[in-house]
């Protein structure tokens, strides 16, 4: 169990190699890091036996920027016949685990066993039971099968605590029929990822101020009016009849880089498309000058070196709040509904 697999976006697996690569050798553990394109995962092999174990107990699962899930384990291959024999056998040297999540990965190979993992899954679960090998008890590991192919899978274990929210890191969202685009989902999933749900009606509360910048047509405004918030949607573009009928919204026609309230917000969101530096240079100036209390802002990255130039942004950001005398968590994720992008929160403590 020396390897550690990381689900993630097509084409983003240089990304996740590079991420868990550095933060594996600030942890002084071993390894390397290996993919092929657009297979939608990674993996990190590490030199000692335990040091996928030591990965996952130190980090973070919801600080790592690319990944969507993770798991330690290995892949074994299965037979045609008597999968779950073969799987109850692997599992003799696994602990019992609390809960199981049957999953694939984000690519076409994957969208075709999703059927097979649907009708697997209960007879799979049955036999687990009944061998002891599973019981309900959020303490306890979780069971993570990724299925490569209908004979192989990765056979891996996770925290229930320190991993995705949701199997494979993809939110059950539902688009609303009233939002006028399905950008609104990157907001929702945002407030998913970084608030705790127990917060929600302390900080998504109605009647705060929000600014949406860039917010035509209203995908975003939509979330924050659902909130019953006060919304000043900034754009020169039109926005949707039903958000203006609303009452909540103020729609201003200005360069959202310009736009600046007359008062401190209490949220500011953004998902202009520009250069992530620039979009940067915003972040540090309405956090920093004291514009808004919270914000949520997408950063739309560059064809090559992605990871380098969202750390980079990240540490001129910390390095700003620092010198200001500031004290502001920044979160930062490739959520499933982002693109070319990764969404930032941040919020003045």
């Amino acid at each position: 169990m020396n390897t550690l697999l990381l689900h993630c976006r097509p084409g983003f697996e240089n990304e996740v190699c590079a991420e868990i690569s550095e933060r594996a050798a600030e942890l002084e553990v071993a390894g390397y890091a290996r993919a092929k394109p657009a297979t939608a995962y990674a993996e990190f092999v590490c030199q000692d036996a335990d040091g996928a174990e030591l990965l996952m107990r130190r980090l973070r699962f919801s600080e790592l920027i690319f990944p969507r899930q993770w798991a330690r384990g290995s892949f074994v291959p299965l037979p045609e016949q008597d999968r779950i024999g073969a799987l109850l056998e692997v599992l003799a040297d696994y602990p019992q685990c609390g809960s199981l999540w049957l999953e694939v990965f984000d690519s076409n190979e994957g969208k075709e066993l999703s059927t097979f993992c649907r009708k697997f899954e209960k007879p799979l679960r049955a036999a687990l039971t009944k061998a002891g090998r599973l019981r309900e008890d959020p303490s306890l590991p979780r069971l993570l099968l990724t299925f490569r192919s209908g004979r192989e899978v990765f056979v891996g274990l996770a925290g229930p605590r320190n991993s995705a929210m949701w199997p494979m890191g993809i939110p059950r969202l539902k688009f609303p029929r009233e939002a006028p685009s399905r950008s609104t989902l990157k907001l929702e999933e945002a407030w998913h990822h970084f608030i705790p749900r127990q917060d929600w009606d302390k900080r998504l509360a109605p009647g705060m101020l929000a600014v949406d910048l860039g917010a035509a047509p209203g995908g975003w405004t939509w979330q924050l009016v659902n909130r019953e918030m006060r919304v000043i949607a900034v754009d020169n573009g039109p926005m949707a009849e039903n958000l203006i009928y609303s009452g909540l919204v103020d729609h201003q026609r200005a360069d959202g880089y310009v736009f600046r309230p007359r008062q401190m917000v209490d949220w500011m969101v953004c998902d202009i498309v520009e250069k992530p530096a620039r979009t940067g240079s915003l972040i540090e100036t309405w956090i920093g000058e004291g514009l808004c209390r919270e914000a949520v802002v997408n950063l739309k990255l560059p064809m090559k070196q992605r990871y380098a130039e969202v750390r980079k942004i990240l540490g001129r950001l910390e390095q700003a709040f620092q010198e200001r005398g500031l004290r502001v968590a920044i979160g930062c994720k490739q959520l499933y509904h982002d693109r070319e992008e990764v969404t930032c929160h941040l919020r003045r403590l």
